[in-house]
């Protein structure tokens, strides 16, 4: 029985292994940020009621199923491209089958839609716009990936306006939207912007062999590193600027040292990025991903503790 039951464990373990990477972790952690966030700051420094639980819940595991299906179908789409760019990726190893991709892809498409039609109007929206958004990314004839403005366009449209907005309206239920949201939207609008470029640096090979048009094709990965950079600054001298000027409800003085704090550390880390490695590019994106999650704590809980 137990020599029966080790197999059985061992390979639920891999396919468990195996969905966690196909779910693309930096971009579920994103999601989850995104959403706890949104439901603080909704809350206004008010402990949720029971009612309020449920409706974090539900909208976390509708954003959940919706970042499956994206990241999912778009890596059904680029299996070959995958084999040379992101070998590790469960279906570029064989792990899943293309048959089992599509069964996720397909039923965390419905579950997101299900759910978020369950919790209200607004949710619902905010899902069904950005498995649209990422049905055309992805998806021929359309596959707006191919395109390197159209390409960005998704990405920070998603996760900038639609997510933001479309979140805080369900857990407010409805408008008017805050100045804090809006300036949170705008940081992450302007932030998806440099992880949409950035992405494409250390996946030069595959994508000029199948012929997908980057800005790093275009321009030169040193290029796009600097703009990415740049990009990133910029949001955090806005935050700083923010603080003290349209968000009256907010410690500006907490603000801006935070973010001088991570405008410092993106400079200093900057010194170890090796644009010929690509481990070193590699580490230096997720070195990014997690200054964009730093801002999805630091933000709602500054308003949380001037709001109280």
């Amino acid at each position: 029985m137990e020599s029966r039951s080790q197999p059985i464990t061992a390979s639920l373990s891999q396919h468990l292994s195996a969905l966690w990477r196909f779910s693309r972790p930096h971009t579920i952690i994103g999601t989850t940020l995104s959403v706890w966030a949104l439901f603080a700051i909704a809350q206004g420094g008010d402990w949720p009621t029971a009612t309020d639980w449920r409706s974090l819940l539900g909208a976390w595991l509708a954003c959940l199923g919706g970042n499956l299906y994206i990241v999912g179908l778009n890596q059904l789409e680029d299996i070959e491209i995958d084999r040379i760019n992101k070998p590790q990726l469960p279906l570029a190893s064989g792990e899943f089958s293309p048959r089992q991709g599509q069964w996720i892809v397909a039923l965390s498409g419905l579950a997101a839609i299900a759910l978020a039609a369950l919790q209200g109007p607004w949710l619902l929206a905010t899902v069904a716009v950005s498995l649209l958004i990422g049905t055309a990314y992805s998806l021929p004839p359309i596959r707006l990936k191919r395109f390197p403005f159209w390409a960005s366009f998704c990405i920070f449209t998603v996760r900038g306006v639609i997510v933001n907005l479309g979140l805080f309206l369900h857990f407010q239920g409805g408008f008017p939207v805050i100045s804090e949201v809006w300036a949170l939207t705008l940081f992450v609008l302007v932030f998806t912007f440099a992880i949409a470029i950035f992405k494409d640096i250390p996946d030069l090979e595959g994508d000029k062999r199948y012929q997908i048009s980057t800005l790093t094709l275009r321009l030169g990965a040193a290029a796009v590193a600097r703009l990415a950079l740049i990009t990133i600054s910029i949001c955090d001298l806005f935050m700083i600027v923010a603080g003290f000027t349209i968000l009256e409800a907010m410690n500006g003085t907490v603000l801006a040292i935070i973010h001088l704090l991570l405008l410092t550390l993106l400079w200093v880390r900057r010194r170890s990025l090796d644009l010929s490695d690509r481990t070193s590019i590699a580490a230096f994106y997720q070195f990014i991903w997690k200054l964009f999650f730093l801002e999805y704590l630091v933000f709602p809980l500054t308003y949380i503790a001037v709001n109280r």
